[in-house]
């Protein structure tokens, strides 16, 4: 590896597209990966080994722990480093909570692969990155006073904030414990806990307001 590249390390529990994201930076001059994992406890027991690393891509979708979990664990075990979330996650969505993470950045998995090299470069440079849409989103808010997050929903986990997420997006109980590769039964849970924090009903009551959530997000 060489001292003058950037060390880059991903996180993504798909092979393929770690492959994929690898091969691009590799392409790049000023940087390389040099370390994959494919969970959260993989990422932190590399760091905790002694690699070093300059900056980290990381999903927020992973099978174990949360990626936002993940993020405050890096964030605690190395504060300077910094973590670049890559998700196929809606950005609106997303993006905020993840910076309140810990993270330094995000982009969705369908960007070209430029914009992903310019976001590290911007992230390796101290910045934040985020779209255009998102940026002026964030400064909309900050211009117009509304710069807290909803209290309830903020009162959530990271896993139960993905679970609405996809709840809002239509997915059935079955399909999110398939996407999160989690048990139906923790899904459930994970529905009753949001219900409880959120002051529902019923699961019918989930659903619009998750979708209207959704929407307002977007």
């Amino acid at each position: 590896m060489s001292a003058l590249k950037a060390q880059v390390m991903l996180v993504d529990d798909h092979a393929m597209l770690r492959h994929g994201m690898a091969m691009l930076i590799n392409l790049e001059p000023d940087m390389e990966v040099f370390a994959e994992a494919g969970d959260g406890d993989e990422a932190l027991a590399t760091l905790k080994s002694g690699h070093h690393a300059d900056i980290i891509l990381m999903d927020v979708s992973l099978k174990t722990l949360s990626g936002f979990e993940v993020i405050k664990s890096i964030h605690l075990l190395i504060p300077a480093l910094p973590v670049l979330v890559v998700s196929m996650h809606d950005e609106g969505v997303y993006a905020e909570r993840a910076l309140r993470a810990g993270a330094r950045g995000y982009v969705m998995k369908q960007e070209p692969g430029e914009v992903l090299v310019s976001a590290i470069r911007e992230v390796l440079k101290g910045n934040v990155y985020l779209s255009k849409q998102m940026h002026a989103r964030l400064l909309n808010r900050v211009a117009t006073g509304n710069t807290e997050p909803e209290p309830l929903i903020n009162s959530l986990t990271p896993s139960e904030f993905e679970v609405l997420h996809l709840i809002g997006s239509g997915h059935s109980s079955q399909e999110i414990a398939r996407l999160l590769n989690r048990s139906i039964k923790t899904i459930e849970t994970h529905r009753f806990n949001i219900r409880t924090k959120l002051n529902l009903r019923d699961g019918a009551d989930l659903i619009r307001y998750a979708t209207h959530w959704i929407s307002e997000a977007q």
